[in-house]
């Protein structure tokens, strides 16, 4: 069995619509107001798993500025869900806001069947505390139900490219330590967080993260896979594509070619996914 936890859907109003909801979005906008980055819909990721031989996929939301897009596109991605449940897993997405808009949001698609929340981009909510506090609502609902929160994560060197954004590990270092019993994936690598984990309380902070490898190979170099299974363990990498960023078959040959035991690879590739979500085996 084969789990992408990092894939992203649209639905074809939207991929046929881009330019009117970057006008809508500046978040959005910054990525996809460029018509050579990539959508895709429901039917096209099956499509894509069906050629790559992916069993199943997390299909996540964006980061929308507003909450009305955010549950626009939780209602597809629900949807699809629903239309496809032997292949995709739904996270959906809100706005962290001081009212109960954000809180309401995220009650209604747990109870239409998403699994978690994702991908949220929490940059500025991590800078300030009052902000952070926040997000207390809503984390204290994932953690009562079981959840997952998804969150992007920024690398704080390297070179620049667009929706990197400033979620770097000292950012979410303070996010972990504040809820320590969520259940967190920090996506791209945590943005390098899991080099620190060499500081034992950081590792120990750890136990309840995981980290996917969306975009891995726009980030850093096959090296990565074993350095990181070697800081935090293989329990904790979960294989993620970001498709349509990349294709997933681009990632299965990188796993495939690394010099890592083959129990380390299906737990990469499936074994750490399925026992986060719960699932089991068919």
């Amino acid at each position: 069995m084969i789990i992408d936890f990092h894939t992203h859907i649209v639905s074809p109003k939207i991929k046929q619509n881009r330019d009117e909801y970057a006008r809508r979005c500046r978040s959005f906008a910054s990525i996809y107001s460029d018509p050579k980055a990539k959508l895709a819909t429901a039917e096209e990721i099956i499509a894509a798993m069906d050629k790559d031989g992916v069993d199943i996929s997390v299909v996540l939301n964006y980061g929308w500025s507003t909450q009305p897009l955010c549950a626009e596109v939780n209602d597809y991605i629900l949807e699809s869900v629903a239309r496809y449940p032997k292949c995709l897993v739904g996270f959906c997405s809100v706005v962290p806001s001081e009212d109960e808009s954000a809180l309401k949001e995220v009650e209604r698609c747990i109870k239409n069947g998403a699994k978690g929340i994702g991908e949220l981009r929490l940059d500025d909510h991590l800078r300030k505390k009052h902000s952070l506090a926040m997000l207390k609502p809503i984390i204290d609902t994932i953690i009562q139900h079981n959840l997952i929160l998804l969150t992007h994560s920024s690398e704080p060197v390297g070179h620049q490219y667009s929706g990197k954004g400033a979620a770097t590990p000292d950012l979410l270092y303070t996010l972990i330590t504040v809820f320590p019993d969520l259940k967190l994936v920090c996506a791209h690598w945590g943005g390098g967080l899991p080099f620190y984990a060499l500081m034992p309380e950081v590792k120990t902070a750890l136990k309840n993260v995981y980290f996917d490898t969306a975009a891995s190979p726009f980030l850093y170099t096959p090296q990565v896979y074993g350095q990181v299974a070697q800081l935090v363990g293989a329990d904790k990498i979960l294989f993620g594509s970001d498709y349509p960023l990349i294709p997933q078959r681009r990632f299965l040959k990188e796993i495939a070619a690394l010099d890592l035991p083959s129990d380390t690879k299906k737990k990469i590739l499936a074994g750490n996914a399925k026992k986060l979500l719960g699932l089991k085996d068919k």
